[in-house]
């Protein structure tokens, strides 16, 4: 079924649409729930608030890419949920890392509110579509899909200075970037 197909039993309020929306997407959003909680029962409790979330959400909203609409969702509810772990010292800190690195660009504020920002967001993405197909794929391995450095290195059979110096530099570039346009200082 496709994505407007699936969106529309959604809109329709028909349950089969979640369902198939979970056959579909589901194991995306578990890949996802997975490498940001390290934990299977957490990740599945992540795509159930997610599929909900999407539920209660559509409408008045109607994706036009539910794969990514319910990655994002996937995404913030497992960050939210590693947070709440994170201050119960149910998870190591390391776990996490890229998020880390990436709150290092946006300074005091946090990297959720200031992805919210929609021209921040298109800025970002315009960034990196004029990335390098390989230095594009490691940053978004990292960051959207948080597969670790040694996850990258076997999936693309580099050395782990190649990826993480790979990783710094795209980094340097988003900053200088994103200076450029006025959203650093």
């Amino acid at each position: 079924m496709n994505d407007d197909a699936l969106v529309q039993e959604i809109w329709d309020r028909k349950q089969s649409g979640i369902a198939a929306a979970r056959q579909q997407y589901g194991p995306y959003c578990m890949y996802i729930a997975r490498n940001i909680l390290h934990n299977e029962q957490d990740a599945e409790e992540c795509l159930n608030d997610a599929l909900l979330a999407a539920w209660n959400s559509i409408p008045p909203q109607r994706p036009g890419n539910l794969k990514t609409y319910l990655g994002k969702l996937t995404r913030e509810i497992a960050v939210d949920r590693w947070r709440r772990n994170q201050a119960q010292k149910r998870i190591a800190p390391s776990s996490i890392v890229s998020l880390d690195e990436l709150e290092e660009l946006v300074g005091d504020s946090s990297i959720d509110e200031a992805v919210e920002e929609a021209e921040l967001s298109r800025q970002i993405s315009a960034f990196l579509r004029t990335l390098p197909e390989i230095e594009r794929d490691l940053f978004l391995r990292r960051y959207w899909y948080y597969d670790s450095i040694r996850q990258i290195c076997k999936r693309y059979g580099f050395s782990k200075s190649k990826v993480t110096v790979s990783l710094m530099r795209t980094r340097n570039k988003l900053a200088a970037h994103l200076k450029k346009e006025g959203y650093l200082t």
